[in-house]
């Protein structure tokens, strides 16, 4: 079945992975840097600066990928701006049918103008309680430490997630450049979210291998596994068929480990070729628990909508097949028990069931 756009927007979805820095709107970008005197922004023009960010973003590098991160954290440099994204972000979530929202950022990149780490997650979280009574739309913030800075740098985040894990932040992450910063520089820090009964995901997977998923799961403790692309390595496949499954991928299959799948984003970075070549279909047919997730919505240029259509004609998926990827995702959220099935029960079935009357018509 081919789904509109129009009707996929419609339908109640969950993101848990997407980067607040990486989803701001260009003109926000422009107005900000106005307001900041933030002279490095390569155009003033909305649409151009769109452009830019979406074509720096598209050369198969995780790296490069990574560049116009500058320009969203260098604008992100007050209380007022911090509020403002995060607010917006809200928005933009109703207008794109999402119901529940993590997003993640990491407070050290918005330090510049010497504001304080409890400061920065305050007017975020300012931002994300505003929207959410505004829109309607739930939330949870995740905190991000650095694979390339040092393990004191992270265990500082670690603190400070814990610190504010009844005001809205539910988790702890860590996130860059993957090749040369194993997850397991950084163990006493996730031993720490362990000690305190904290959520833990991990990005692992995308531009290292396997190993990179086996350390964040077994050495730091990893709740969810952020992309997990590469753990498609553990696994002999033959003509599109699992064969035989090493035991990193069966632990993952076993467990119920949480894959947040960034189809668009893992072509632009190059972590894989194609969307049809990537292992979200062997991975969904062999009943791991993968999420659909837009990572960075202003470089890759997308909303959760696109992506569900991605998916649906890449993979002829079907409405069951998205609203259990829909309950996946809300099942995995770092939020209490009662609060997941709440909205499981209460929106997703329900929004669906209206959606499967409207196809009937």
């Amino acid at each position: 079945m081919r789904f509109t756009k129009e009707f996929l927007r419609s339908l109640p979805k969950v993101l848990l992975h997407d980067h607040l820095d990486g989803g701001v709107r260009p003109q926000t970008v422009i107005d900000l840097a106005k307001e900041q005197q933030y002279k490095k922004l390569p155009t003033t023009n909305a649409r151009e600066l769109a452009e830019w960010f979406h074509r720096g973003a598209t050369r198969g590098s995780l790296p490069l990928f990574l560049e116009g991160f500058a320009h969203t954290c260098g604008v992100m440099q007050t209380e007022d701006a911090l509020e403002r994204v995060a607010y917006e972000m809200m928005e933009d979530m109703k207008n794109d049918g999402v119901v529940y929202v993590e997003t993640r950022f990491a407070p050290v990149f918005h330090t510049d103008k010497g504001l304080h780490l409890e400061t920065i997650v305050q007017a975020v979280l300012r931002g994300l309680e505003r929207g959410k009574k505004d829109f309607g739309v739930e939330y949870g913030l995740i905190l991000c430490a650095m694979r390339h800075m040092k393990p004191l740098v992270s265990q500082e985040i670690a603190e400070l997630a814990v610190d504010f894990r009844n005001k809205g932040v539910v988790g702890f992450d860590l996130a860059g450049e993957e090749g040369g910063y194993p997850p397991k520089k950084h163990v006493e820090a996730f031993h720490y979210i362990q000690r305190e009964n904290f959520n833990i995901t991990i990005h692992a997977g995308e531009a290292f291998g396997k190993e990179s998923i086996w350390q964040a799961i077994q050495w730091c403790g990893a709740h969810r596994i952020g992309h997990a692309t590469r753990l498609v390595e553990d696994m002999k496949v033959k003509d599109g068929s699992v064969v035989s499954m090493g035991t990193l991928a069966q632990y993952v299959l076993d467990k119920r480990i949480p894959l947040e799948i960034c189809l668009t984003s893992n072509v632009h970075t190059g972590a894989v070729k194609s969307v049809k070549e990537h292992p979200f279909g062997i991975f969904f047919r062999y009943r791991y628990r993968v999420t659909l997730n837009t990572d960075d919505r202003l470089m890759s240029n997308i909303t959760l909508t696109d992506e569900y259509h991605v998916a649906a004609e890449t993979f002829h998926l079907t409405l069951d097949d998205l609203e259990k990827l829909t309950i996946n995702a809300m099942k995995s959220a770092f939020i209490p028990y009662k609060k997941r099935i709440a909205i499981i029960y209460d929106v997703i079935k329900p929004g669906y069931a209206t959606a499967r009357s409207k196809l009937k018509r």
